[in-house]
């Protein structure tokens, strides 16, 4: 790879702000993989229930479905980063409730499912909030797709550690020192975000519509709009039918592939081998044009790969499998966001990107409540199948059309000087 290629790889780390929040993301997101893994398995080692494996998932996602349509007007004219260090806040704070009763041996089933709907709520507010600041820590347009990327980046580069390293620690130490872990975590990107300077007030002052009105025009604007109304609905079904995937992973790991926690966590490990690997071949796209065959094209293999990953009873072909799951997946939410985010007009950004909130993660919850019943009654592998068929469905009707979406958005980048 040529010194050009590189340094566009990593432009968009030219602008301070945005150094300083990828640097506390790296650190704080471990953790937060860790508590994934951690807390998926300490409800099944507790209980041994896959509908309650399911409703963890539920209750964290179900704020961002019931909340999320409301969080973008609501956030309307707010100062962004007091948002993400309040969430932040709350974060470490559950992460370390969650520490003492777990190292206390005080922990019971309905302890993790009242704090999972605790840090939904928190998150509910928290993913819009990140996904509209993002875009203020970047001084140019051209390097907004470069910024989504980078964070994703960051994101998988810690999908592939935390995971990793929780599925030792909770074979040695236990789930405690996981939670542990992130509730300190959590400090590196409230400090980051404190560190942060601005030339201009990140509040707004001008007038705020009501909420149902903001609401309304918001997902008028969005509906009106070929390619973002498609994209919405696009993840909707994937949000639907293939994240949940996750909450299966762990039925997976210990019975269908004979494994343990270190099995989850090479499992979790490889999928985020090959979403950090889908992340680096992002950033190296200088334009988001174009990005609506990438997304066609990822969402179909994402569905191919989640079938196959469900027939596999070899660990190592679940393996390679579930890294080209990985890779898929990031593709298909990577390419969703970049052209959501640089589709979109300024004054209908935190609108849109909460209902582009409810479309990639609002849906996972009611997908994981209802993977986890189906798996109950047909098995986790036939469940699965099912999510990955009709994930597959949706990437190849976004391939018959992605051309029209691509003509009609060029305007758009072009007005905007992404091109």
């Amino acid at each position: 790879m040529s010194a050009s290629k590189i340094q566009g790889m990593f432009r968009a780390l030219r602008h301070r702000n945005f150094r300083l929040f990828l640097t506390g993301q790296l650190i704080s997101l471990v953790g937060k993989w860790m508590q994934r893994v951690a807390m998926n398995w300490l409800i099944y080692r507790l209980t041994g229930s896959l509908l309650l494996l399911g409703a963890v998932d539920f209750l964290i996602l179900l704020p961002t479905l019931l909340l999320g349509l409301f969080t973008g007007v609501l956030m309307e004219g707010k100062d962004l980063r007091k948002v993400l260090v309040v969430c932040q806040t709350v974060s470490m704070l559950h992460a370390m409730i969650l520490a003492v009763l777990t190292l206390t041996g005080l922990i019971n089933q309905w302890h993790i499912l009242v704090l999972a709907a605790i840090i939904g709520i928190s998150d509910a507010f928290e993913f819009p909030a990140r996904q509209s600041f993002t875009v203020k820590l970047v001084d140019d347009n051209r390097d907004i797709g470069n910024a989504i990327a980078l964070s994703s980046m960051v994101i998988n580069i810690t999908r592939l550690i935390g995971p990793s390293v929780a599925g030792f620690i909770i074979a040695i130490f236990g789930e405690g020192i996981c939670f542990l872990f992130n509730g300190v975590g959590h400090c590196a990107t409230i400090i980051a975000l404190l560190l942060m300077r601005f030339a201009q007030p990140l509040a707004s002052q001008g007038s705020r519509k009501k909420v149902l009105v903001g609401l309304s025009e918001g997902i008028v604007y969005a509906m009106s709009f070929g390619p973002l109304k498609r994209y919405l609905i696009i993840m909707s079904i994937v949000s639907f039918f293939a994240l949940p995937y996750l909450v299966l992973l762990p039925v997976f790991a210990s019975d269908i592939l004979q494994g343990g926690p270190q099995a989850l966590g090479f499992l979790m490990g490889a999928s985020g081998l090959g979403a950090l690997l889908a992340s680096i071949h992002l950033t190296l796209r200088q334009s988001p044009f174009g990005l609506g065959g990438v997304l066609a094209r990822s969402c179909i293999f994402f569905g191919v790969s989640i079938s196959a990953f469900a027939l596999s009873r070899s660990f190592p072909l679940s393996l390679v499998l579930i890294a080209m799951l990985g890779f898929f997946m990031i593709s298909t939410l990577i390419s969703c966001n970049t052209l959501v985010q640089t589709l979109v007009d300024d004054d209908m950004r935190n609108r849109v990107m909460s209902l582009y909130t409810v479309a990639a993660g609002g849906f996972t919850p009611l997908g994981s409540l209802c993977a986890g019943w189906l798996a109950s009654r047909i098995g986790a592998p036939k469940t699965l199948f099912i999510g990955g068929f009709v994930t597959l469905l949706a990437g190849l009707y976004l391939w018959r059309i992605w051309v029209s979406l691509c003509n009609i958005s060029k305007e758009v980048f072009q007005r905007k000087g992404v091109l």
